[in-house]
């Protein structure tokens, strides 16, 4: 059991996966600092000045803690609107960041020539014509 596990571990498929998927997460982190660190301050200049990130809407204020009082502490519980505006921003330039690199790719590509197409033979028409002449004499 051993050596088929170690067979499948080391197969083509299994090993190009593994680089793919490191790949993909080195690739993510370098997109999304992309789209954090510079995208998302241009977006906000534009828009006025607003980081996305802080646009809410509080439904409970937080309570601070008053021990003298017996008040526990209690966090604010708010709809982050913000953070949901800034992952659909991610998503659109992610996604275009993306469409420009596979179109870059496919440029690269060389483009696959058609084999010639065989020789159908004679249409029915020719065929036809060929029966009438044949008849004729």
């Amino acid at each position: 059991m051993l050596k088929e596990f170690k067979n499948f571990i080391m197969t083509g498929n299994v090993i190009d996966l593994a680089v793919a998927v490191i790949l993909a997460g080195a690739i993510g982190l370098v997109i999304n600092g992309f789209v954090s660190d510079v995208m998302m301050p241009i977006v906000g200049h534009f828009a006025g000045g607003v980081d996305f990130a802080e646009l809410k809407v509080i439904l409970d204020p937080a309570i601070a803690a008053d021990e003298a009082a017996g008040i526990a502490a209690k966090p604010e519980n708010a709809i982050l609107y913000g953070k949901w505006i800034n992952a659909i921003i991610n998503l659109i330039i992610v996604g275009f960041v993306l469409f420009m690199m596979v179109k870059a790719y496919n440029k690269t590509k060389k483009p696959v020539e058609e084999a010639p197409a065989e020789d159908p033979g004679p249409s029915e028409i020719d065929l036809l014509t060929e029966i009438r002449d044949a008849l004729k004499k």
